[in-house]
């Protein structure tokens, strides 16, 4: 396991982070997973024996289960608190109460004092806003995020699922009057959803922010289960009854059939493939990943050990391609007469 910086932060982060969304099965969740404790336990076991030290939980997934599963498991299994990097998210409704969702200074406090309680622990290590709250000003989010940050229950913000003009507003907000600013984020990237190239991902290497993909199966539906003679697994999984995160599934199918020959090569699996090409993408700090069983995980942690060649990263390039959108195909052309010649 390798580990890289989270940004400008100083702090080292596993190249995979362990995603607990599948804990617990309350609800709109059960179609995700339905992991309860004891299987919880032997999968982060299983996790920080393989080196990773990140992991990734949200108040919102199974409205808390997640959480206090995953803190459960922490004591169950006697971890090192300090040798961990644990995150997690608020931004979700967590009830019926109007105030108990979005981001609100309101929310923001107390959903932080509820995930300490049910993670049992002192502090978070990283704290995302977990979507857009159009209700709120961006001045007063970045003010209740700094001043969070200020009691010491929480030591590094992120943001998860903002366009990227809005989270250069808060960073300008951040910093203009002396606030603690994002440090990370986290947004969907997969071979099949690659949207975040366009502005996202060039603007976390720009402003030096730890970039953290998700659903880099898209779902599930990468994992090689998927093609055009199987539309459905058949075997529980998400995709069959939870068909999300949205994708080109006819581009999808092709991906797979390319990934099939490379996993080949490799003696590797299809969904190996793709958190391999996930991984070694530039700009990347963590991919996270999620199991349902041991199989998958030990599978998951599997991929670190794959190189793709050049050839072999052109060919994924040249099939999950989408046609550039504007203003960046303009900015493809304009700006090609500054580039020196070789």
């Amino acid at each position: 396991m390798k580990y890289n910086l989270l940004g400008d932060t100083g702090l080292l982060v596993s190249e995979l982070c362990f995603g607990t969304m599948t804990f617990g099965g309350e609800g709109y969740w059960e179609a995700i997973g339905q992991q309860k404790q004891k299987e919880a336990d032997a999968l982060i076991k299983k996790s920080v024996d393989a080196g990773i030290n990140f992991i990734d939980t949200a108040n919102i997934y199974s409205y808390g289960q997640s959480e206090s599963i995953l803190g459960n498991s922490l004591k169950n299994l006697e971890l090192n608190r300090q040798e961990l990097v644990i995150a997690t998210k608020v931004r979700g409704t967590m009830g019926d109460d109007p105030n108990n969702r979005g981001l609100s200074r309101f929310h923001i406090f107390n959903s932080v004092d509820n995930s300490l309680e049910r993670l049992q622990l002192d502090y978070i290590d990283l704290l995302y806003v977990h979507g857009v709250d159009m209700v709120t000003s961006t001045r007063e989010i970045m003010r209740s995020l700094n001043d969070i940050v200020e009691t010491g229950k929480v030591r590094y913000i992120g943001v998860c699922n903002w366009p990227a003009w809005m989270v250069m507003k808060a960073q300008g907000i951040a910093r203009r009057e002396g606030w603690h600013a994002f440090k990370a984020m986290q947004y969907f990237y997969s071979l099949s959803g690659r949207d975040v190239e366009d502005a996202l991902l060039p603007m976390s290497q720009s402003e030096q922010l730890g970039f953290m993909p998700w659903s880099p199966l898209a779902g599930g539906f990468l994992s090689g289960k998927y093609t055009r003679d199987t539309p459905r697994a058949g075997d529980g999984s998400r995709r069959d009854d939870f068909d999300f995160p949205p994708i080109d599934k006819e581009q999808a199918y092709d991906i797979v059939e390319v990934m099939e020959e490379i996993a080949e090569t490799h003696g590797a699996t299809v969904a190996e493939v793709a958190l391999a090409w996930v991984r070694l993408q530039s700009g990347v700090t963590s991919t996270i990943i999620g199991a349902k069983n041991m199989q998958q995980l030990e599978s998951d942690i599997r991929s670190v050990n794959i190189t793709l060649s050049s050839e072999e990263l052109d060919a994924l390039d040249e099939v999950s391609a989408t046609a550039d959108r504007y203003p960046f195909w303009m900015v493809d052309r304009q700006d090609s007469d500054r580039i020196p010649e070789q």
